[in-house]
């Protein structure tokens, strides 16, 4: 890869189409899950409407205009640190892109920027826990796993039959 045909970014509107449909390929295939576009839509762009609730970090092939790459930051306060955690979502790397580096570059940003503001206690992530592909390029970007599960109760996307 040729650092100097990419730029990484904060995602504007006129990215919308990308993140919904880069959104819509994760969801099917980490799990098998068929995300309702329209209501996915109106939550990318309340994101992108207002960065109190996250913001979208984008990597673009500057010679097509493509984004390649994206993930989303979301904050979490933590009294016991007195400082918020960055939780990294929705990452995904077009198909074509995978495997040449586009999570690292990325993950290293956010954590520079991260150590850069000063507020933030860490960056943490969840992934399906069978999807051990994504694991392995977490673990080899430098993140480890936690001593924690995520439990939840989901008020909007039904319960996967497996579950």
């Amino acid at each position: 890869m040729n650092q100097s045909d990419f730029h990484i970014r904060f995602a504007e509107p006129r990215d919308l189409e990308s993140l919904v449909t880069y959104n819509v390929a994760l969801a099917s295939e980490t799990e098998g899950r068929q995300l309702e576009r329209s209501l996915l839509q109106s939550g990318v762009e309340a994101i992108l409407a207002d960065s109190s609730k996250g913001y979208y970090v984008v990597m673009e092939h500057l010679p097509t205009g493509e984004i390649i790459g994206q993930l989303l930051i979301t904050f979490e306060w933590s009294d016991w640190r007195n400082a918020v955690f960055w939780w990294l979502q929705s990452v995904y790397v077009h198909k074509e892109w995978r495997r040449q580096g586009v999570f690292k570059q990325l993950y290293d940003y956010v954590l520079r920027e991260g150590k850069r503001q000063g507020n933030v206690a860490g960056i943490r992530l969840y992934v399906e826990q069978d999807n051990t592909v994504a694991q392995g390029v977490y673990k080899q970007a430098g993140l480890s796993a936690a001593p924690y599960k995520v439990f939840e109760t989901d008020f909007i996307l039904p319960t996967r039959p497996s579950e």
